[in-house]
C-alpha cells in the first residue's frame, strides 16, 4: 500500500515539475482574427523553406523561414500586424515564440496556410 502511495506521488512530482518547465507562448488570437488575415496592412508570413513556399502559399504571403526569423527582428518590429503561419502549426509557433522574446508585440498566429487560405476564401 505505500508503495502504490509513493509511486503516485513520484509520477505526480515528475507530472509536475515536466510540464512546468516550459511556459507555452500565448497563441490565442483576437475574435477579430479573420479581419487581421485579410487586413491589406497585415504582413503574411509563410515561415516555411523557400522550396515549399515556392511550392505553394496564401495569397499575398511573403517567405521568412523559421530559420531566418531571428535575422528579421527589426523587420518585424516595422510591421503594423504580422499572421505567421507554416504547414502544421509547428514551426510558425516557434517563430511566435522568437519574436515575441525579442519584444515583437504586433505578431499572431496563423497557425497552418490552409486555415489561412480558408480565411482568406471566407472574406
Amino acid at each position: 500500500m505505500k508503495l502504490k502511495y509513493f509511486l503516485n506521488l513520484g509520477i505526480a512530482a515528475l507530472l509536475f515539475f515536466s510540464c512546468a518547465a516550459k511556459v507555452p507562448v500565448e497563441t490565442t488570437n483576437p475574435a477579430n482574427f479573420k479581419e487581421i488575415v485579410n487586413d491589406p496592412a497585415t504582413t503574411l508570413v509563410d515561415v516555411r523553406i523557400p522550396e515549399q513556399f515556392n511550392e505553394k502559399t496564401a495569397k499575398g504571403a511573403i517567405n521568412i523561414p523559421l530559420a531566418k526569423i531571428e535575422d528579421n527582428i527589426d523587420f518585424f518590429k516595422k510591421q503594423k500586424k504580422v499572421v505567421l503561419f507554416c504547414n502544421r502549426g509547428v514551426q510558425a509557433e516557434q517563430a511566435l515564440e522568437i519574436l515575441k522574446k525579442n519584444g515583437v508585440e504586433n505578431v499572431y498566429f496563423g497557425k497552418t496556410l490552409n486555415n489561412v487560405e480558408a480565411i482568406q476564401k471566407e472574406k
